[in-house]
């Protein structure tokens, strides 16, 4: 039985995963279609793009893990609010550099029982916007090796920005 956190996990992960369906779909006349929800050892969303099966694995850019606590609403102890307070001086370059190469390092590492897998990256932190992502993507180193066919950014949790391809 899944508690709380990873309920919320999975259903952030399956939102995430057909929004960039929607809008892969849009923006390349591709079908991207029927979604279903992995164990571990496979890429968090296997699909279908074309007739090919496809796996992504999804991750969500917060920022800190304080960050990701206040933008998913939980309670914030005094600490942790001052933390965030401190954080709004350093420059958003710095800081969304950081948060997606933590990201790049993190996920380079896994291993997939795949052939085909994209990440794909949801934007959630209401600070950092699409045009901050182009602007810095020269700065995103993708780590080697890696088991990513491509990667993929959505500007905003509601994908409204579009998508940001930042590898190959």
């Amino acid at each position: 039985m899944l508690n709380t956190s990873e309920r919320e996990k999975i259903k952030l992960e399956h939102q995430a995963a057909k929004l960039f369906l929607r809008l892969y779909e849009k923006q390349f006349s591709m079908s991207m279609r029927h979604i279903w929800h992995n164990q571990p050892n496979k890429p968090d969303i296997s699909c279908y793009q074309g007739d090919k099966k496809l796996d992504i694995e999804i991750a969500h850019l917060y920022g800190s893990e304080k960050e990701a606590m206040a933008i998913l609403q939980r309670e914030l102890s005094t600490e942790t609010k001052e933390h965030l307070c401190a954080l709004l001086l350093e420059p958003i370059e710095t800081r969304l550099t950081k948060a997606l190469q933590r990201i790049l390092a993190s996920k380079a590492c896994k291993h997939y029982d795949s052939k085909r897998v994209w990440l794909v990256i949801r934007n959630a932190n209401p600070f950092w916007h699409s045009q901050d992502i182009q602007a810095l993507q020269h700065h995103f180193v993708m780590p080697s090796p890696h088991p990513f066919e491509q990667v993929w950014i959505i500007g905003d949790m509601k994908g409204h920005s579009g998508l940001i391809q930042l590898y190959p």
